[in-house]
């Protein structure tokens, strides 16, 4: 029998020839094979919308207490959040290969206890300690990731949230198209972890723009700016000088 080889084809690629089916396929590169892996490896929809669940089953409390400037406090709460979110997801992202892919759902789950502390701290700093709920961890959380799948989850009125209470089975169905949405990102993390270094820095970069984006909605939603008052428009009457009739005195006095 004879033995593989490699022939090229019409566009220059090898072909190997296998014994058993006797039929030229063309080789698969590594960076494709790498590709995928990945692929197959990243976290599925049903698994991240498993992990939203358990998540927002327990919405963490905070110990940050109403603030005279409550949106600059909520600034320099949205900044040391920022830069906890850059060092834990770069750092996560750092294996590079089948062992990074491991740590892409985890990543995920670090960034959002990161992001979930933020928006209790940036409502303990507004003076809404009492008054987070999972409706509204979940819109501050994965509003700008999948914002069709809440739509209906909050309506705003000028500088006024209103988030709609929702039975269980809403919150699953929420869950479940956040996920389909984060699976797609997860892919891409799963790739940039076959760079070396320069993936995970990437990696960390977009934690840090996601949760720059959470902080603005929580903010919007806890620490509305005030409305500007307009001016005040006085009109100036010039006074002038009545004078009465004698007759019509007379008349009132009933004389």
């Amino acid at each position: 029998m004879a033995g593989a080889y490699s022939a090229p084809d019409a566009r220059g690629r090898d072909l190997k020839d296998t014994p058993r089916a006797g039929i030229l396929v063309p080789e698969r590169s590594e960076t494709s094979m790498s590709a995928t892996a990945a692929a197959a490896r990243k976290p599925s929809a049903r698994k991240i919308a498993r992990q939203i669940l358990d998540f927002l089953a327990d919405v963490p409390a905070s110990r940050e207490r109403p603030h005279a400037h409550p949106r600059r406090r909520s600034q320099a709460i949205a900044r040391a959040a920022r830069r906890k979110a850059f060092v834990a997801s770069s750092s996560l992202a750092l294996p590079p290969g089948p062992l990074g892919w491991l740590t892409v759902l985890p990543e995920l789950v670090a960034i959002w206890k990161i992001q979930a502390q933020m928006v209790a701290d940036i409502a303990g700093a507004c003076g809404r300690r009492t008054t987070v709920t999972r409706e509204q961890m979940m819109y501050c959380l994965f509003r700008h990731a999948a914002s069709q799948a809440l739509r209906d989850l909050v309506v705003r009125t000028g500088e006024r949230w209103f988030v709609q209470a929702t039975t269980a089975q809403a919150i699953q169905r929420m869950a479940h198209r956040i996920g389909v949405k984060l699976s797609e990102r997860a892919l891409g993390s799963s790739l940039a972890r076959m760079v070396p270094v320069a993936g995970a820095l990437g990696v960390g970069i977009y934690a840090w723009y996601d949760t720059r984006q959470v902080a603005r909605t929580a903010i919007a939603m806890f620490c509305p700016e005030p409305a500007a008052d307009s001016p005040q428009r006085t009109t100036q009457i010039r006074a002038q000088r009545i004078e009465r009739d004698p007759a019509q005195d007379a008349r009132e006095a009933g004389l």
